[in-house]
């Protein structure tokens, strides 16, 4: 299970090429230090099923450094 708002976050970034909140900016980024320490209570309680939802449910074109992250969000 992953919080509503979590996910819808998650969404909005693919989709529209939303920026994220600091927390979901960290975890996308890969920075496993800043995303726990940027997690609220009920992120913490989940964050293995949003990272399995990263993994499997949305393109690896636009997670998993800080690089890829800025150039899915300056993608025209």
């Amino acid at each position: 299970m992953i919080p509503e708002h979590t996910k819808y976050g998650i969404d909005k970034y693919v989709s529209d090429r939303i920026p994220p909140g600091d927390f979901l900016y960290a975890l996308l980024t890969n920075n496993l230090i800043e995303t726990m320490s940027r997690a609220d209570d009920i992120n913490q309680r989940y964050i293995f099923d949003i990272v399995k939802y990263i993994y499997n449910d949305i393109p690896s074109i636009c997670w998993g450094s800080k690089e890829k992250v800025e150039k899915w969000l300056n993608r025209e």
